[in-house]
């Protein structure tokens, strides 16, 4: 719907029933697939590509530059996908050249003044509750939830499934099906409430707390309680999926409630 108070861009796409609210400014190199409604003072800079039944709220700017003093005017992009929701005043900045682009996935909500920056890879079903501020090159992955306030540092990796507590500070890896809480953060039990909402059996969630029973609570460290998964709990999409998760960590994992926080 054209809007003689906003400003858009000649070489912007956009749907034909993209809904732009006055004083919206839509920059060059801007695509917003349809059923997508812009509402009112939000900026939309060049490299954004918004999906489709998108809800933009007042204030929110998505696709400026990185915060980031390496970058040097590449061209990137920001990615969302379809029927994401994007609160007031939330912040999305595009990609550097490390990963080329900043991806937000499907039937996302990020609430108001969430900050995602450059090159984070956000999946499909996540929530970023308030002020949940996210660092450069995060990865997390599908139906994750992260409490309010709380501050994701620079690589961080959060699994499937995953519940964050609000204010925390998220400086290690989070793995898969599991809340996380407390100060420092640290493994306060399996998210079976959110898998059983989800579909998953009580075979599949007794799985799960047998591996992290071994991982978090067995006075081990990582790599025999990973030997000791492998070898005495049955095999299943999720045992496999923690194991390859904790293997491939980079900052490493949380840390079980009994050790009092992280490493």
């Amino acid at each position: 719907m054209k809007q003689p108070l906003a400003y858009i861009h000649p070489e912007a796409k956009i749907a034909p029933n993209v809904v732009i609210e006055p004083f919206v400014t839509i920059d060059k190199n801007v695509v917003i697939g349809e059923g997508t409604r812009v509402g009112s003072n939000a900026t939309i800079l060049e490299g954004t590509r918004i999906g489709k039944n998108c809800n933009i709220f007042p204030g929110a700017v998505i696709g400026a530059i990185p915060q980031d003093l390496k970058f040097a005017g590449e061209d990137t992009v920001v990615e969302i996908g379809n029927n994401t929701t994007i609160r007031e005043f939330a912040t999305i900045n595009r990609g550097t050249k490390a990963k080329g682009k900043t991806v937000i996935g499907d039937n996302c909500l990020l609430m108001a003044y969430v900050h995602v920056a450059h090159d984070c890879l956000i999946g499909n079903n996540v929530i970023l509750v308030n002020s949940v501020q996210v660092a450069g090159e995060v990865l997390i992955d599908d139906w994750a939830i992260v409490g309010g306030l709380s501050a994701i540092h620079q690589f961080v990796h959060i699994g499937a499934h995953v519940m964050v507590g609000g204010g925390s500070l998220v400086s290690k890896d989070v793995p898969p099906f599991v809340k996380a809480g407390r100060e420092r953060l640290a493994y306060v039990g399996v998210n079976s409430i959110g898998l059983r909402r989800r579909g998953f059996t009580n075979e599949q969630i007794r799985d799960i707390q047998d591996c992290y029973r071994v991982l978090f609570q067995s006075d081990m460290n990582n790599s025999d309680a990973l030997l000791r998964i492998e070898a005495e709990l049955p095999a299943s999409k999720e045992r496999d999926e923690i194991i390859l998760f904790v293997k491939n960590s980079q900052r490493g994992i949380i840390k079980g409630y009994s050790a009092g926080g992280e490493e």
